[in-house]
């Protein structure tokens, strides 16, 4: 069943997508060749502290880090080390959830670390645009599978794959509710979108296939074909003409 968040509900993650908000700005400041996974790690970890909440991921099925910190091909779930240095030309996706009192916001971003390749570039462009073009269609009186199509045509048309094993999902008390969102398929199918619903929204996106494996570790996926891959997420509210941004970083408000 999809909730229906009460006005408390939708206060108290309105505060947890501004903590996970203000851990990316703090991860954007230290982003920079040289600079390890495992520090990018610390650093969400502090702000989300600081702020009066507690890391989501830590401790998540086991998940060792306070985020989810992956490089050029892998897709998501990479685990922080201190031995894993950016290097310039790299794109490192980040993710980070944040509960506080009790609710979650989840958010990943995608950082260019120095300077980057055209192809890497269009490929952080194509899969934020995928997911603000989701977005538009997440309203009340639209259906679920509107945003999916929407992020599926976005990151086509340029030539580009979605990944399919991994998906949005329903946010909120839990980390991960009801409905599971994918970034595929045809569009006016599924639930009925309702003013009150919460949501996390995700695209992955792939410079070639969407096919993807598993490294040993069992937590981080990689592009079957070694090709670059980028993710972009927000934590939204449904609203009556459009949504809500609940992570929205500053240059979004």
């Amino acid at each position: 069943m999809i909730t229906i968040k009460s006005p408390r509900e939708i206060d108290l993650m309105r505060e947890a997508g501004r903590i996970v908000a203000q851990a990316h700005r703090a991860v954007s400041d230290i982003i920079r060749p040289g600079v390890s996974t495992a520090a990018i790690d610390r650093s969400v970890e502090a702000s989300i502290r600081a702020s009066g909440a507690s890391p989501s991921f830590k401790g998540y099925n086991g998940f060792p880090a306070s985020a989810c910190v992956s490089i050029n091909e892998e897709v998501v779930h990479g685990i922080p080390s201190d031995s894993i240095l950016l290097k310039s030309g790299d794109i490192v996706k980040v993710d980070i959830g944040a509960r506080y009192k009790g609710y979650h916001g989840d958010s990943a971003w995608t950082y260019a670390v120095g300077k980057i390749s055209p192809e890497a570039q269009r490929l952080l462009d194509v899969t934020e645009r995928a997911l603000l073009e989701g977005l538009a269609h997440a309203r009340a009186g639209a259906r679920l599978s509107d945003i999916s199509h929407a992020v599926q045509k976005t990151a086509e048309a340029e030539g580009m794959h979605v990944v399919r094993d991994f998906v949005g999902h329903g946010i909120g008390r839990e980390l991960h509710e009801a409905p599971q969102i994918l970034n595929y398929g045809p569009a006016g199918k599924g639930p009925v979108l309702k003013a009150g619903m919460t949501l996390a929204v995700e695209p992955m996106v792939n410079l070639g296939t969407h096919e993807v494996k598993m490294r040993d570790n069992h937590w981080t996926a990689v592009t079957k074909d070694g090709s670059l891959s980028a993710h972009f997420e927000h934590t939204i509210l449904i609203t009556q003409d459009a949504c809500e941004l609940l992570t929205a970083r500053p240059k979004e408000v």
